[in-house]
């Protein structure tokens, strides 16, 4: 490369100056340096201020061209250069140079982009909980396909290798908090996704989620599959079951499945929405139906069991089932069940 530029430099300026750029690069990476070292060594060669920033990660990296970190507030970028591998971008790099563009800072962009992209797929992300949430959704759509899924999981650090958990959650904590105590010292990401937040992690420990946090985790081996097993046991969630295993709901999972519109239809499931006007009947039944007994519910509901017998014996003619008969029992807990999944 260099003897090419040495024959190339008295024909061409441009020529010349855009090849010694591509040597100086190529002999970074032959160092295998870090992203600090690149966006040093490109703010030196720039004689400006140079930076990098990685999408999933929220990192930002600037340098000065003295060789020590840029002061705030940055000025604006004079020009910029995302930062894409196979197709996907992740990042962008920028130099901040007074007075506008050179003519070869697009090349010194374009190569350092390119040096980028090769240290994030050699090192992985920098080792942080919240995640960009394109990259997220990306590995969980059932829309993606295999290669783009894997990218995506490769760019988020998790190893090829490693199996990964999908954990749909409903929570006023922040997400990068509830990642760092249910999966410590593992590869851990999350991102919100609308109303919901979803967590990537290679272990789950379930007693681990604070008070106050709803979850339901999934089971699949795909994440596609497990995120829509997480997001079903998110909708079986309650204040006395805050969070779910899709694994243990067995055929309850199937009422999922009923379309809204048949669901509200049936005689039991309206019957238990009237009830939501009274939110204790609607305790008392919810702690009957989870025990099947007077005396377990009033322990639960911390009250005597004769008081818990008269409620559920008047929610029972509110509702037009016999509550204390097996099959009455049985219709309730689905009607319940399915209520909730509408609520939801």
């Amino acid at each position: 490369m260099e003897a090419l530029a040495v024959r190339l430099s008295g024909l061409d300026p441009y020529v010349d100056g855009a090849i010694r750029i591509v040597a100086f690069y190529d002999t970074l990476m032959r160092r295998r340096v870090d992203l600090p070292a690149l966006a040093r060594a490109s703010a030196a060669l720039a004689e400006c201020v140079a930076g990098i920033r990685l999408h999933g990660t929220g990192r930002t990296i600037r340098f000065s061209p003295g060789g020590t970190g840029a002061a705030d507030p940055p000025a604006p970028a004079s020009s910029t250069m995302p930062v894409s591998l196979d197709e996907e971008e992740f990042g962008t790099v920028w130099l901040e140079r007074p007075g506008g563009p050179l003519q070869l800072d697009e090349v010194l962009l374009e190569r350092l982009a390119l040096a980028v992209a090769a240290v994030v797929e050699r090192y992985g992300p920098a080792p942080t909980t919240l995640a960009d949430p394109a990259l997220v959704e990306l590995v969980i759509s059932s829309r993606s396909e295999e290669p783009a899924r894997a990218r995506a999981l490769r760019l988020l650090g998790f190893a090829a290798d490693l199996p990964v958990r999908v954990v749909a959650v409903r929570s006023q904590l922040p997400l990068d908090r509830i990642g760092a105590l249910i999966c410590p010292e593992r590869p851990v990401k999350a991102a919100p996704l609308g109303d919901v937040g979803a967590i990537l992690a290679t272990t789950v420990v379930p007693d681990r989620f604070p008070a106050g946090v709803r979850a339901g985790i999934g089971a699949a081996g795909s994440p596609d599959r497990c995120w829509q097993e997480a997001r079903t046991a998110l909708r079986f969630t309650g204040p006395r079951e805050p969070v779910r295993h899709h694994a243990d709901l067995g055929a309850l999972a199937l009422l999922a499945e009923i379309p809204a519109s048949v669901a509200r239809e049936n005689a039991d499931v309206a019957a238990i929405a009237r009830l939501v006007g009274d939110p204790e009947d609607l305790q008392t039944l919810d702690a009957y139906c989870a025990t099947g007994s007077l005396r377990r519910a009033a322990d639960l509901l911390h009250l005597h069991h004769s008081s818990v017998a008269r409620r559920v014996e008047q929610i029972g003619r509110a509702l037009g089932i016999d509550l204390t008969a097996p099959g009455g029992l049985t219709r309730a807990r689905l009607a319940l069940g399915v209520w909730r999944l509408l609520d939801d």
